[in-house]
């Protein structure tokens, strides 16, 4: 009967202790959350039930497994303590995680609610979104290597390659210099506010918007909805628009390829009717002048301005359109077109050899003009 009784008590009462434990956790942190709404936190810590939980049973069954006196266990004693150690690891660094990402999104979350400046919101993003990947990288480095340590023969590997560790690592940087280059681009990229989470770029003649970055490479969503994957070092190593930098305001321009004859101060009132029913333009400035002249055309150039990058595509496609469908309504004739006309005849003697005996002059197609 105890052989029975013992087991049962040991692993039920582990198990029983792991529930009650982790229930009582989550009423306190919903009450918690409900009195305090404001803050995120407590409700994002409720998402670490789980590994608590497994965290608590491994620990339990690990420091009691060895109470059960059954033999099965007893035969595999050392392999059962092995297991439970790596399972005991493992949900170790999987709390460790969702405790610092509750509170590193907590932090984001509070820091977004009190700022107003999108800009240094997105730069926070960025940096929040970095410590994040770096502090499980971290964990799972630390996590792994306390696996390979739980296993004798490993141990022994690892003092025998301490003696060669100096050749190893000259090896491994020189193979890895890439990757560390761009591992500390990202860290320049995170802290040095070059680029963020949100920003419009261009790059490589490519527009779009910076949607996630990594320890070493970064994401660019263009207009068309491409995805654009590009190193970190990249930033750091070639010049790159950034339109977000400084601002989100844009200024943005629309030329115009027309006749000598366009009716330049009527555009100008027509360009200040257009904006004035655009949804996109600001309101902050506006202007148009002519800005070059041709022997066929002039360049006409118009200014507006957006408060971001969408809405100053949005603008110009606008005044665009409107403009010329306007200029070919009522103003044709401002068109760029191509002239033809009768070429003139030289003087009499220009080219005696064509002449007639008669003395009148030659024709166009005896000269080769026409």
């Amino acid at each position: 009967m105890e052989n029975v009784l013992r087991p049962l008590i040991v692993i039920g009462g582990s198990v029983v202790l792991t529930l009650l434990v982790g229930w009582a956790a989550d009423v306190l942190l919903r009450r918690t959350d409900a009195r305090h709404h404001e803050t995120p936190l407590w409700g994002l810590l409720r998402r670490c039930r789980l590994p608590l939980q497994v965290v608590l049973l491994t620990t339990l069954l690990r420091g009691a497994y060895g109470q059960t006196k059954v033999k099965l266990i007893q035969d595999h004693e050392a392999g059962i303590g092995r297991a439970l150690s790596l399972v005991l690891i493992a949900a170790s660094a999987w709390l460790v995680i969702r405790i610092v990402s509750a509170v590193v999104e907590t932090t984001y979350a509070r820091y977004a609610s009190t700022t107003r400046d999108p800009a240094r919101v997105r730069r926070v993003r960025t940096q929040v979104t970095l410590i994040m990947r770096i502090v499980t990288a971290v964990v799972v480095v630390v996590a792994v290597a306390a696996s390979l340590l739980t296993f004798p023969d490993m141990r022994a590997i690892g003092t025998s390659m301490l003696a060669s560790a100096g050749i190893i690592g000259i090896v491994a940087g020189v193979a890895a210099q890439s990757t560390l280059g761009n591992l500390f681009a990202g860290f320049q990229i995170a802290f040095g506010d070059m680029v963020r989470i949100g920003d419009t770029v261009v790059v490589d003649g490519e527009w779009g918007v910076v949607e996630e970055v990594t320890l070493t490479f970064l994401a660019v969503r263009t207009w068309d909805e491409r995805r654009i994957t590009m190193p970190v070092s990249y930033f750091t190593s070639k010049p790159f628009e950034n339109w977000s930098r400084g601002g989100s305001q844009m200024t943005g321009t629309v030329f115009f390829q027309l006749d000598h004859s366009a009716p330049v101060s009527l555009m100008r009132e027509k360009l200040q009717e257009v904006l004035g029913t655009c949804m996109a333009w600001d309101g902050r400035d506006w202007s148009l002048a002519v800005t070059d002249t041709t022997p066929s055309t002039i360049e006409v150039r118009a200014v507006v301005t957006a408060k971001d990058a969408d809405d100053i595509w949005t603008a110009r496609c606008a005044v665009r359109e409107q403009l010329i469908a306007w200029l070919c309504e009522k103003h044709p004739y401002a068109l760029p077109r191509v002239t033809t006309t009768a070429a003139a005849l030289p003087p009499d003697g220009q080219w005696p050899e064509l002449g007639k005996a008669d003395g009148r002059p030659p024709r166009a197609d005896e000269t080769g003009r026409g």
